[in-house]
């Protein structure tokens, strides 16, 4: 925990931190708190570092000159150039640094924003925080936009969050400020080189060797525990784990409901790689049991549905007696593996469609005359529609609450506080600001934002966190990354073939099961569980009144979702019910008084 704020108006500049206790500092107009068993504190006379994490050195002099004389001989180089120093830094880290003499304030976050921190800048005060509900501003409110947001990703990302006026850092930024001004500044932005070919040989080699190595430099002889879902990327990290002679126990999450469940494939893999593998089915009861309290453990709303699973994942290791949890993810975003890579390619083939043939024959016909309304044209006139409507806005036609309606969901009075198209200038400026040349590395780009960033990661380091581990990310390693960086595109989409690098080198490594498998994931069948159990129907509903009485969700819709959608459809509808139960959960405990 970090907490504080900085008055440039009243703050004493003469002031040092000599002799000060760095883990709760009280100064004219600089108030400073910490956790100091996650948080590493630094001072150097009128200068000050905090560091989470334990962040590797890509610049070789800065971790010679830190090994011999410790974080304090480095902290007047991070003050006089921070982009240098942070980018000679590799791993997860979050930085806090202030200079009482100059009157300034630092503030960055790793390339994915694993730490992170958030703050509110009102007149000369900057309030700050690594959690949104920490942060000391003068004023805190729900925010409206905040609430849309977070309904229409699932998540909230960067830079909003659920108050108003109090932002997070996005990934691979810094913010500097000073009496002046307050400044955002990308230290990092990931830069696609795209070779039109490769030596596959020793690609494979460098691939296999950097996530090896990725893997036991996080190792010291204690056991640890892995999440297996059966799936590529995990059975890689297990089998790399297990190769490495440390002893492991992977821990994998079934359900009883078809096309949910992956555990075979769990045990293809545990099996195959002789470790110790921890199988367990997850029930309606543990989500009853179990919702609140992950719900609410958030620093803010949090919707992606596999949290309960990954929660109870890192419970049962944790209850074996692991610290450290090691996850699978970043495989898919690395090297092309969403099925929605090969999806989006399809409709960039309408691209090469001859100009005078889609404008004169295909468009006029299919979409403006009763022909495309035939049964066996509607799927044309789908594709088309799609393929004409540019990337990421056409990701937009595929979101739940466009799909359902706006004016059905949300009462008039909710809406006209609210920018609908904010979601999407926010998607456009990402998919805008990438360097990325080829289709395949712009939606790896975007998705290292938005699919890591701000949703699968904060999953899988909250859900460990409360349950008391610690979590590794080997695949999304910095030498890993960069690797992925100098990959011929077609190597992580070969045709509409799927991570095709990846599989290729890792053939004699996975069980051929796993290589040929589906992906899927800890996806929960929580519509289908609803419709079942009183425990989980009396929870979900109550939730969603919380939403009504705060005038977030119409009191019709909510009974119709119930009543009519749900029952016919409760893997569509049940994701709908799963979001709004988690920001009910979550406003009720920390915004129980504000509509």
């Amino acid at each position: 925990m970090i907490r504080g704020f900085i008055d440039f108006d009243t703050l004493d500049r003469n002031q040092n931190f000599d002799r000060l206790d760095l883990r709760d500092i009280s100064l004219p107009g600089l108030q400073l708190q910490h956790d100091g068993t996650r948080v590493a504190a630094f001072a150097n006379g009128a200068q000050l570092m905090l560091l989470q994490g334990e962040p590797r050195f890509r610049d070789a002099a800065l971790g010679r000159r830190v090994a011999q004389d410790g974080w304090t001989a480095a902290i007047a180089q991070l003050c006089e150039s921070p982009d240098a120093f942070i980018a000679g830094l590799e791993g997860r880290f979050a930085l806090l640094w202030i200079d009482l003499a100059k009157g300034h304030l630092g503030l960055a976050s790793d390339r994915f924003n694993t730490y992170g921190f958030c703050y509110a800048s009102e007149g000369r005060r900057l309030s700050f925080a690594d959690k949104a509900n920490e942060v000391p501003a003068l004023r805190r409110e729900i925010d409206r936009q905040g609430v849309f947001d977070y309904l229409y990703f699932h998540a909230i990302p960067a830079p909003g969050t659920i108050f108003k006026d109090i932002f997070r850092l996005e990934p691979g930024a810094r913010l500097s400020a000073n009496k002046e001004r307050t400044q955002l500044v990308a230290w990092w932005q990931p830069r696609f080189d795209e070779p039109a070919s490769a030596d596959f040989a020793s690609s494979a080699a460098t691939f296999k060797t950097l996530i090896k190595s990725a893997v036991e430099r996080e190792l010291d002889g204690a056991s640890v525990g892995a999440f297996l879902s059966g799936g590529t990327d995990s059975s890689t990290v297990v089998g790399m784990l297990a190769k490495s002679g440390n002893p492991v126990t992977a821990y994998s999450i079934g359900f009883e409901a078809e096309g949910y469940d992956e555990m075979e494939f769990a045990k293809i893999a545990a099996k195959h790689f002789g470790v110790k593998h921890v199988p367990y089915y997850i029930t309606s009861d543990d989500l009853v049991a179990n919702i609140p309290s992950v719900a609410t453990s958030y620093d803010q709303p949090f919707g992606n549905s596999s949290v309960l699973p990954a929660y109870l994942c890192a419970k049962l290791a944790h209850d074996d007696g692991h610290r450290k949890m090691f996850a699978g993810d970043g495989g898919d975003e690395l090297f092309g593996g969403n099925t929605r890579y090969a999806k989006q390619r399809v409709f960039g083939y309408y691209e090469n469609v001859p100009g005078l043939i889609k404008s004169a024959l295909l468009e006029p016909v299919i979409m403006q005359t009763p022909l495309g309304k035939l049964p066996l044209m509607r799927k044309a006139a789908s594709y088309i529609e799609q393929a004409t409507t540019p990337l990421p806005e056409r990701t937009a036609q595929y979101n739940l609450i466009y799909r359902l309606g706006m004016d059905n969901v949300f009462p008039k009075d909710f809406l006209a506080g609210v920018d609908t198209d904010a979601p999407v200038k926010l998607q456009r400026r990402v998919w805008q600001n990438t360097t990325a040349h080829a289709l395949v590395n712009k939606m790896l780009n975007f998705d290292w934002r938005f699919t890591l960033a701000d949703n699968d990661l904060p999953k899988v380091i909250g859900s460990t966190r409360l349950a008391g581990m610690n979590v590794i990310f080997p695949l999304l390693d910095d030498a890993l990354l960069d690797f992925s960086l100098q990959l011929p595109p077609e190597y992580k989409l070969k045709g509409l073939q799927l991570r095709w690098f990846f599989k290729e080198a890792l053939k004699d490594f996975l069980p051929p099961e796993i290589i040929t498998k589906k992906k899927q994931g800890f996806g929960l069948p929580y519509g289908h569980w609803v419709l079942k159990h009183k425990g989980l129907d009396k929870l979900a509903r109550e939730s969603l009144d919380v939403l009504v009485e705060r005038n977030i969700l119409r009191k019709d819709f909510v009974s119709e979702l119930f009543s009519t959608h749900l029952p016919a459809y409760p893997g569509y509808y049940g994701e709908m019910v799963w979001i709004s139960m988690m920001l009910g959960q979550w406003l009720d405990k920390h915004a129980p008084a504000g509509r």
